[in-house]
């Protein structure tokens, strides 16, 4: 574990940080005293709303999966930012993009979803190589907008490993401005300004899915791992109170991050 980030707080960390977004969703985490991040998998809008604003106090990242929305809308995207501004969280679109630079330029910029007028936060998978970084960095720069890198995932026989996950590193490093942090099972990097933000989090039901999505706890992502932001889906959405649960991931998390500092 990396004692030099540790012994530096969400504030600090905040000035350190190059890219525009990494900076606000440093400093909301400090405001706000979460480092919780809820995945609103769900199909409808409405219910995505009504999730959002029933949480929103507990989370400074709310992470969307537009595309299985079956209601997608206009209307929705206002929605979403005014609750987003009502209770302070971040609007990170879990996009992966994967195509080379070219491509996902369009699909950031345009299609039906014209994700960077409303995403503070995107990701991406380096496969294509660096194009995509920089494809993608053209349409976001300019919005100050923030990249994360899809260094390691949570699934069962995942590829992104070994010098995969070195390789998103050193892109990282060679695209301050834009490139964020990374999604990752660790801490991958000693550098104050890039975040790590860790899914797979399930507190009472550790082990896996019969999808192969495999689960640790926040004090394991935290403490053990050394990452910063826990992602949890299903151990809220799914939960008989949402609003409970998510304040329950919520002081996990933020205790845990204080047993570092």
């Amino acid at each position: 574990m990396s004692k030099k980030i540790k012994k530096l707080s969400f504030a600090e960390r905040a000035t350190l940080c190059l890219n525009a977004s990494a900076q606000r969703l440093c400093q909301l985490v400090a405001e706000k005293q979460t480092n919780l991040c809820l995945s609103a998998d769900v199909s409808h809008a409405a219910g995505l709303l009504n999730l959002a604003d029933s949480v929103g106090e507990e989370i400074c990242l709310l992470k969307t999966h537009v595309d299985i929305l079956s209601d997608f809308s206009v209307d929705f995207i206002k929605q979403l930012n005014y609750l987003a501004e009502k209770h302070r969280f971040l609007i990170f679109e879990d996009r992966k993009f994967a195509d080379i630079g070219y491509t996902v330029k369009q699909q950031y910029a345009g299609g039906l979803y014209h994700i960077a007028d409303w995403a503070d936060i995107v990701n991406a998978h380096i496969i294509p190589g660096p194009g995509i970084i920089q494809g993608l960095q053209e349409v976001g720069l300019a919005k100050k907008r923030g990249l994360l890198l899809l260094a390691e995932m949570s699934s069962k026989g995942t590829l992104a490993k070994a010098a995969y996950t070195e390789a998103n590193v050193a892109m990282a490093a060679a695209y301050p401005e834009f490139v964020m942090g990374f999604i990752a099972q660790r801490q991958l990097t000693e550098n104050p300004g890039l975040i790590h933000l860790t899914p797979g989090i399930q507190s009472d039901s550790l082990g896996k899915d019969r999808l192969g999505q495999q689960y640790i706890s926040p004090e394991q992502a935290i403490i053990q791992k050394g990452t910063d932001i826990i992602i949890v889906g299903r151990g809220i959405y799914q939960a008989k109170d949402p609003a409970v649960s998510a304040q329950h991931y919520r002081k996990s998390a933020w205790k845990a991050y204080l047993a570092c500092c």
